[in-house]
């Protein structure tokens, strides 16, 4: 079974050949030197790519999981609360699913 992080990378490939800008969103959580915790990047449940289509700016969000990769409880919330907006937005599980989501009108 391939890796999320090689899903991704081929999904990232793929979409940015067909039309969009894509990007890795990352996030990032250090100790600070007065012994605070910084967490750089969005709320919980984001999804692991972020971007656009360039034909008419729609916002894409896809959240890559592996064949057997479930979504957190925090991921689904964001799928229910995302469902009903103008965005291009699916739970990919490869390159011929991303590619589905964002062909989507």
């Amino acid at each position: 079974m391939k890796a999320e992080h090689t899903i991704q990378s081929e999904i990232m490939l793929a979409v940015s050949q067909h039309g969009c800008t894509i990007i890795r969103t990352n996030v990032g959580k250090v100790r600070t030197t007065d012994g605070r915790w910084f967490i750089a990047g969005p709320p919980k449940g984001w999804p692991d790519l972020t971007g656009f289509r360039h034909k008419d700016g729609k916002i894409i969000l896809l959240e890559i999981k592996t064949k057997k990769g479930r979504l957190r409880p925090e991921q689904k919330r964001f799928a229910e609360f995302i469902k009903d907006k103008p965005v291009l937005y699916g739970v990919c599980r490869s390159v011929e699913d991303a590619l589905k989501v964002i062909e989507e009108d």
